[in-house]
């Protein structure tokens, strides 16, 4: 079944199919990032692919590979099909000069979680996201760790860390903006 969801992509999404592979049973397709939102709206919508799950957004930093040529970065999607149970990864490749994609929070709604990590540890951003806030990092926090240019001893701004109340102590009220 899982051949006959790549044969689909590359039929309906010829143009923006960059490769394809089912090493092992990893069913792969590499995206030109135009056709990201089209053909996953695909994957979720079409009865016979039935890409329910969004199972997780990820990026890798190629430029520590020996040898390798082409784009430093690439986004990562994994989809599970519940009902068909068959599994589809999609890769976006990008450039370091333009780290920015469509956001798929309006089809999955969980995808948000991982393209703020992907966001917090690699600098991808996410167009129409509704909340680019960092999600593993503090605010102030500068770069990106996940990034193989990021040093190994990178020092960050040191922040002033809440305070909790010991297990005996009575908490604070709540100010009004608090609610």
């Amino acid at each position: 079944m899982s051949q006959q969801v790549l044969d689909q992509i590359v039929k309906r999404f010829s143009d923006s199919v960059l490769s394809t592979h089912a090493h092992r049973g990893d069913e792969t397709v590499v995206l030109h990032r135009n056709a990201l939102v089209a053909v996953v709206q695909f994957l979720r919508d079409d009865p016979q692919m039935a890409f329910n799950f969004c199972v997780d957004i990820t990026a890798v930093d190629l430029s520590a590979m020996p040898d390798y040529v082409g784009p430093r970065f690439e986004v990562v999607y994994h989809f599970h099909s519940l009902s068909h149970k068959h599994r589809i990864r999609l890769k976006v490749p990008l450039e370091e000069a333009d780290l920015e994609l469509d956001s798929l929070s309006h089809l999955y709604g969980g995808a948000n979680w991982f393209e703020r990590e992907v966001w917090d540890m690699f600098g991808v951003r996410f167009r129409n996201s509704p909340d680019h806030r960092r999600i593993l990092l503090y605010e102030e926090f500068v770069g990106h760790p996940l990034r193989k240019d990021y040093p190994q001893r990178g020092y960050q701004p040191l922040i002033d860390m809440p305070t909790l109340p010991r297990p005996d102590e009575e908490l604070p009220p709540l100010a009004s903006e608090d609610l």
